[in-house]
């Protein structure tokens, strides 16, 4: 029996990108290509590390409640009035962030630099005290699990989120 052209060069082709190597693995404790893991961001402002700073999730993490590991009193503190003396930077459009990545922060490119902030999604009227982290490239906001869950915002959603710095 004869193999026509086209589906042997397809197999052949198909076959060689089984043998691509340097490609990296995507998802949860990922190891790049040389072995090293990317780079844990740094510590959170000092005036609000107790309330953002949470422990990562277990390895074995598969629901939103597994994922999102602040505690009782982390959230009601995110979630107190606000007491003055921010600014408003303006409004993103979000997606859910890397849920590996514990506490409550937003990477947006309305800040160059680490700092303390808040977040507020008109839709619900929620709002919550969160770590600003400079997003280095271009592209929408990306929110921790536990952020978008205090503001009540949809996981698969982009939201319109207001971003205050302090």
């Amino acid at each position: 029996m004869r193999m026509k052209p086209f589906p042997v060069a397809l197999l052949m082709i198909l076959s060689g990108c089984a043998q691509i190597s340097g490609v990296a693995p995507v998802g949860p404790g990922a190891v790049g290509a040389r072995g090293e893991r990317p780079p844990a961001p740094p510590a959170p402002p000092a005036e609000i590390a107790a309330i953002v700073s949470a422990p990562p999730p277990s390895g074995g993490a598969r629901t939103a409640d597994q994922f999102d590991t602040t505690t009782e009193e982390q959230r009601a503190a995110a979630t107190a009035a606000p007491t003055g003396g921010e600014e408003r930077l303006g409004e993103v459009v979000a997606s859910l962030g890397d849920p590996t990545e514990p506490g409550l922060w937003i990477k947006t490119t309305l800040v160059d630099e680490q700092r303390s902030g808040r977040l507020e999604y008109p839709d619900s009227g929620q709002s919550a005290v969160v770590e600003l982290r400079p997003l280095d490239a271009d592209g929408g906001a990306q929110v921790s699990l536990a952020a978008m869950r205090l503001l009540e915002a949809p996981l698969t959603d982009l939201p319109t989120l207001i971003v205050y710095g302090n």
